[in-house]
Formats: structure tokens, C-alpha cells, sequence
């Protein structure tokens, strides 16, 4: 049992505007403080008696300059390891809404070093899954989001990408021993770090989030990632089974300064009612003689019950935005986490035994006893053994009589027909070495000058010279077929004709080809597989936008991609990963030759030794076993060509960890842009058609107009020029609503 406080650490938003007066202090060990000043105001000449300095004190406060790996090694690498010794773990974040929550726990969609604590986590996890090999892992991961109060699940495979009320909605039930289960909550296995950013690829893709006036993405629910994790040693019972919770809280905010209305005003009340019900709990908690914790007020709370006051490791992070305007709810947020400071966790080693393993073995030893029982009562057992029964029997008598331990032994239960059988099948063995002993006495009788016959050890060692000899013979037979092979081709060299040389070029190029297209020598290839899948995937968005779409929308959703705020930055990815596959090609390629060096150094050591061999048969033994300064040189070039091997192999596994990375963000900001053109392009279709029905009722009202007139007033001249129309309202409408939206493009670019 592990018991500690929960730890606290401050995280402070980097910005542009004029931040307050704050200043951060680590002078003592394990602990730093953040002061922060509030000036007084001293206008119309009232007295302010109000405090001017709020000091906090956290295990660590991060400065604006930190980056996003100091965070993960300092925050969330000691709990990664923690749970992957069989503790549970739990990291939430808390702050005002726009203080930068969300980027610390799930990280910016912009640069790959700007990933978060989530999938940096994740890749830490699955890469010391693979270097511990003592033990055998699985990860099974959940993403939960709690919205107005109700818990949604984000990764259900029937709903990808669909709306949040398609999805289904989590319950929370409660079994006699008050332990909480949700139910409707997915949990699906990631067998590697690939699949599991999928997931959280896929969960990020259905949460909700809208634009409020403290954030231009602001997330508007509690979102919680769990990672659930078991390791087993092999051949034991003993199952350790630990869960980290990832949790992105909401913002806290004042409705009243936001100034909000509608569905965004009732997600804050929701927000707020909920935090509220949290810092109850903490409060609860902290105190002493509370007999009564109010973790059902909230769904939220209810969750998170073991990680407040409960089996967990917990850590806590302050987002801060010290902006002058939010200096009430920064400090408001750093009071909130020194209550938070002082709840104390008792975190148990959660380790059981597995239910299977207790079966199989009890199963065993009821067995023995009833043999035993049977043995001892004199009962008799009138069923035959069965046929893998009885070749298991002859394997354990077999393995007996080669066994030279003279302590060894032979168990074979308390069954008669089992000991009878290995007796029978003894006494059989037996016969047949004496009739093999037989056979071979009047052969070996003249050979011998006594006339006792030969012992088995004499006829195995015979045995085995017979068999040296036969390799001795084959290996000579290939070495003259060899040389034979060499003459011939000495002899053709020597022939005035070039007919040969494109023969042996080809021959030449054959075997390097063979060698090239070996299953060993295929980096280069899975590389170029890869990047071929890559561009099919770059070029196969905007092909299936333009068949999905009509040419008027076609060419809106053109200027619309290229006035795009984020175009710079997908741009920008395009090129890094463009840059990272050509890196990967290349090393793929050096990883080839280094194979191809290595495969023929193995043979020149396989050949030299073949000569050796044959060259033991007409000498000496001493000459035979003399040092080989050649074989040994090309050992030790073997020895660093793996060295060389094994460091491009590992940069080259990195480099495709970072490639599909990337390969992610890509594809989240294709999403992202599509959905903004969708709902801009909804939003102008609208208006347009507002404007029509408005236009139609002014000629419904006025004087009938002549043909000519009534032809060309059909549109709506919002161009210098009358628009044509088809007639179609479908292609009507299309055609307005791109007329429209260009109109509204070039009015942002300042063109008339």
C-alpha cells in the first residue's frame, strides 16, 4: 500500500497580450511557489484595502517557455510507470476555459513535438511493453464524455463520426460492494500503439466542441481516456491489473462576463454545476469528521471515485492564464488545487489470481487424488488408455532410460494401467536391443580378436565415423564440381568472343536480383508500398470531394481551401512528411546493403570453413585447428556490419512512428476542413435562399412584367452582369449560392 497526497503542479499559458504580475520561484527542493500581485485600485480616491499578493505552493511550477515532453516526463511518465507495475493512476487537468487544458492532456493538431500527454503516454507504454519481455501485456482502452450531465461513448464502432445524440448514451450502476460500472461503455483492445491513436483519433473526431468568446475551440464536456492494463508472468496465476485515467475537465467561466445565451448557456450552467459538485467532494475530503462523501451529485464525481480519496495515484495540473482579465479565475483555480493538495489516496497493488489457471490446476490434483484413492481402495479400472495416453507414457520412459541422473524418476501417477504399460513397454525395449545386439555380433566377431560380442558403445561410435566419412565424401564431390564449374568458365574467358560477357553480366545481375528480392530485403520496398499508399490517400480527398460535388461547389470549395487559416500549417505537415519518407526510403535502402554485406560475409566464412574440412581429410588434426587471421577479420566486419544494422533499423522504426503520426494530423485537418466548408457553405445557401423568397414576393406584389423583363429578372443581380439559369432548381440554387459565397470571398479580400 502506497499512501501519499495528491500532487499538484501549475502550467502557465503562453500569450501575447500584457500578462499580470506573477513571478515563479523553485529555490526549494521538490516544491516551487508562484506569486502572483494584483495592484491596487486607487480611482475617484476610495481606499482599497484589497490584497495585492496571492502566494501558492505546488510540486513544480512550468513556466510559458516549457515544452510538451518536459510535462510528460515530469507529470506523467512517474504515473505511467506506476500503473505499469500494477497501481492505478489518474492525471486530470483543470483551468478556465482557453488556459490550455485540452493542448496539456491531448496536445495541438499543428506540429508532432506539440502532441500531448495522451499520445506521448501511449507510445511510452507500448514501447516498454516490448522491452519487457518477462512478462506478457494487453491494453484495452475507453474514451468517455460527459455532456449536460450525460455520458456518451466516443469510440462505439456502429457511429464513427457520427452525431453526439446517434451515440449511446452511458450509464452508471452500482454493485453491492459500491464498486462503479458503466454500462453501454465500449472497450476495445489496441494491440499497438497504431491502433491506439486510431482511438483516440476517432473519439477526438465525435466530441463536442463550439466556439465561445473565452476559446475558439472550446471543448463544451468532461472527456475522460482510460488506458486499461494486465501483465501476467508466464506459467503463473498472479494477474496485476491497473487503469489510467486521462481526464480533460471542462472550462470553468463566469456567464455573466462571457456573456453567452442559448445551447452555449446551458453547457455552462452544466460545466459549471459539475465542477461545482467536484470541489464539494474535495471539500468533503479534506475535512476530517466528514462521514458522508457527496460523490453521487455528479456523474463526473462518480467516475472518478477511486481517484478522489480512493485507490489511485492521482496528479492534478493548473492551467493558468495570467492574463489581466483572468487574474480572479487564476487565482480561483490555484485555490481550488491547494484544496485538492490536501486529500490523501491509498493506492493498493491490484493484483488477483486468475480464475482459469486455480481451474486447471485444482483439475490436476483431483485427478492425483483419485488415483491415488483408487490405488489405495484396490479398485480396478476396466477402461483402456487412449491412445495419446499411451504415447505419452512411452515419451516419459523414453526420456527415463536416457536420463543419466541417478536421482531421476518416473512418475506416472497411482494408476495400475499406467504402470503396467510402462513395464510391458520397458521389457519391450529391452527385447529388441537384445536382438539388435545379435544381428550385429557375427559381423563385428572377425574384426574383434576375442570372441566376446560388440558393446553398444563400440557400434554408436562406428556408427558415427561411417556417418563422418559420408559428409567428408559429399563435401569433396561438391568442391570438385565446383572447380570443374571454374575450369569451364576460365576456359570460355579465354575464347576471343564477347558473346559471353552479356551472359555473365546476366548471370551477375541474376543472382543480384535474387539476392535483392530475397523476403529478408524488403525495407526498401514496404517503404516504397508506403509511400505510394500515401500519396493515394493525399490526392484521394480532393478526388472525392469533386465527384461528391456539383462544379459550382467544386470551385467554392477551391477558393474556400485557399483562403483557409489552416492551409499554412497542412502545407507545412504535407512537406514534413514528405521530407520523412524520403529519409525512410533512404535508410530503407542503406538497411539493405548492410543486409546484403552481412549475407555475403556469411558465406565467405561458410566457404572457408568447407576448404578447412576438406583439407582436415589429408592433413594433420593440428594443422586442421589452426588460427584463421582471415575468418576472424571477416567475423569482426560481420560484428560491426550488425551494429550498423541494428542502429538504422531502430532510426528507421522511429521515422515510421513519426510518419503515421503525421499521417493523423493530416487527415484530422482534411476533416476539420471539410466540416468548416460544409457548415459555411449551409450558411450561405441559407441566406441566399432567404433572399430569394424575399425578392419573389416583391414581383408577386408588383405589376406583371413584360417577357423580356421577366427573363432576365429571374436572378438576383449580384454581380455586375445578369446570371443565367437553367431552370433547375436544384442547379439553380448551386449556381446562386456559389455566385454568392465568391461575392462574399472577394468582399473579404478587399476586392470590389
Amino acid at each position: 500500500m502506497v499512501k501519499q497526497a495528491i500532487r499538484i503542479f501549475a502550467r502557465v499559458k503562453p500569450s501575447r497580450k500584457p500578462a499580470g504580475i506573477y513571478s515563479v520561484s523553485n529555490e526549494e527542493e521538490r516544491a516551487s511557489s508562484l506569486e502572483i500581485l494584483v495592484p491596487r485600485d486607487l480611482a475617484d480616491g476610495f481606499v482599497n484595502n484589497k490584497r495585492e499578493s496571492y502566494k501558492f505552493r505546488f510540486q513544480e511550477t512550468f513556466d510559458q517557455d516549457v515544452k510538451q515532453d518536459t510535462i510528460f516526463e515530469s507529470i506523467a511518465k512517474p504515473v505511467a510507470e506506476s500503473v505499469l507495475t500494477g497501481y492505478n493512476g489518474t492525471i486530470f487537468a483543470y483551468g478556465q476555459t482557453g488556459s490550455g487544458k485540452t493542448f496539456t492532456i491531448t496536445g495541438g493538431a499543428e506540429r508532432y513535438s506539440d502532441r500531448g500527454i495522451i499520445p506521448r503516454t501511449l507510445s511510452y507504454m507500448f514501447e516498454q511493453f516490448q522491452k519487457d519481455s518477462s512478462k506478457v501485456y494487453t491494453a484495452h482502452v475507453s474514451y468517455l464524455e460527459i455532456y449536460n450531465e450525460c455520458g456518451y461513448d466516443l469510440l462505439d464502432p456502429r457511429h464513427e463520426a457520427s452525431k453526439l445524440e446517434d451515440l449511446p448514451k452511458v450509464t452508471i450502476m452500482e454493485d453491492p460492494d459500491q464498486n462503479i460500472h458503466l454500462k453501454n461503455l465500449s472497450l476495445l483492445q489496441a494491440s499497438n500503439e497504431e491502433e491506439a491513436l486510431n482511438l483516440l483519433f476517432l473519439g477526438d473526431t465525435n466530441r463536442m466542441i463550439a466556439e465561445t468568446p473565452m476559446n475558439q475551440a472550446s471543448t463544451r464536456s468532461h472527456c475522460i481516456f482510460t488506458i486499461h492494463v494486465s501483465s501476467k508472468e508466464p506459467g503463473s496465476a498472479t494477474v496485476r491489473r491497473s487503469k489510467l485515467h486521462l481526464v480533460d475537465l471542462a472550462g470553468s467561466e463566469r456567464v455573466a462576463k462571457t456573456g453567452v445565451g442559448g445551447q452555449l448557456l446551458t453547457e455552462a450552467k452544466y460545466i459549471n454545476l459539475s465542477l461545482h459538485y467536484l470541489e464539494q467532494v474535495i471539500i468533503a475530503l479534506a475535512e476530517k469528521n466528514r462521514s458522508h462523501i457527496p460523490y453521487r451529485n455528479s456523474m463526473m464525481t462518480s467516475v472518478l471515485r477511486d481517484s478522489l480519496g480512493g485507490n489511485c495515484m492521482t496528479t492534478m495540473i493548473a492551467t493558468l492564464s495570467l492574463d489581466k482579465r483572468n487574474i480572479d479565475e487564476s487565482i480561483s483555480t490555484c485555490r481550488f488545487a491547494q484544496r485538492v493538495a490536501l486529500i490523501k489516496n491509498e493506492a493498493i497493488l491490484n493484483e488477483e489470481t486468475d480464475p482459469q489457471l486455480i481451474i486447471v490446476r485444482l483439475r490436476k490434483e483431483i485427478q492425483g487424488l483419485k488415483g491415488e484413492l483408487a490405488l489405495l481402495t484396490g479398485e480396478q479400472r476396466t477402461e483402456e488408455l487412449t491412445e495419446d495416453e499411451t504415447l505419452r507414457l512411452e515419451e516419459q520412459v523414453r526420456g527415463f532410460l536416457e536420463d543419466r541422473d541417478p536421482e531421476s524418476s518416473l512418475d506416472m501417477g497411482a494408476d495400475m494401467r499406467k504402470i503396467q504399460y510402462c513395464f510391458a513397454f520397458i521389457k519391450l525395449l529391452h527385447g529388441k536391443k537384445e536382438e539388435e545386439s545379435r544381428a550385429s555380433s557375427p559381423v563385428n566377431a572377425a574384426e574383434r580378436p576375442s570372441s566376446s560380442a560388440p558393446r553398444p558403445e563400440e557400434i554408436k561410435k562406428l556408427r558415427d565415423i561411417l556417418q563422418q566419412r559420408d559428409n567428408e565424401i559429399n563435401i569433396l564431390v561438391s568442391m570438385l564440381k565446383k572447380e570443374k564449374k571454374k575450369t569451364q568458365d576460365a576456359m570460355f574467358e579465354m575464347a576471343p568472343s564477347r558473346l559471353n560477357a552479356p551472359t555473365r553480366h546476366s548471370d551477375s545481375s541474376a543472382q543480384s536480383g535474387s539476392l535483392d528480392q530475397s523476403p529478408k530485403s524488403s525495407v526498401s520496398a514496404a517503404v516504397e508500398d508506403q509511400m505510394g499508399s500515401q500519396e493515394w490517400r493525399s490526392h484521394s480527398f480532393p478526388r472525392k470531394t469533386g465527384e461528391e460535388m456539383s462544379l459550382g461547389r467544386q470551385e467554392a470549395f477551391e477558393i474556400f481551401k485557399r483562403d483557409y487559416p489552416d492551409r499554412v500549417t497542412i502545407e507545412d505537415n504535407k512537406r514534413l512528411l514528405k521530407q520523412r519518407f524520403a529519409e525512410a526510403k533512404s535508410l530503407g535502402e542503406e538497411v539493405n546493403k548492410v543486409r546484403s554485406r552481412i549475407n555475403q560475409m556469411k558465406g565467405d566464412v561458410e566457404q572457408r570453413r568447407i576448404q578447412r574440412a576438406a583439407l582436415g581429410i589429408f592433413s594433420s588434426s593440428d594443422e586442421q585447428n589452426q588460427y584463421d587471421p582471415v575468418e576472424e577479420e571477416l567475423r569482426e566486419q560481420m560484428e560491426e556490419e550488425k551494429k550498423r544494422y541494428k542502429g538504422l533499423f531502430s532510426r528507421l522504426k522511429n521515422l515510421k512512428t513519426e510518419i503515421e503520426h503525421l499521417q493523423l494530423l493530416l487527415e484530422k485537418a482534411k476533416v476539420k476542413l471539410q466540416k468548416d466548408f460544409e457548415g459555411w457553405w449551409v450558411e450561405e445557401a441559407a441566406h441566399l435562399q432567404a433572399k430569394q423568397e424575399v425578392h419573389k414576393a416583391r414581383m408577386a406584389t408588383s405589376a406583371p412584367p413584360s417577357p423580356q423583363v421577366h427573363e432576365q429578372s429571374r436572378a438576383p443581380r449580384m454581380l455586375d452582369t445578369p446570371i443565367p439559369l437553367t431552370g433547375d432548381s436544384q442547379t439553380d440554387a448551386d449556381i446562386l449560392a456559389f455566385v454568392r459565397a465568391r461575392q462574399n470571398l472577394l468582399q473579404r479580400r478587399g476586392k470590389p
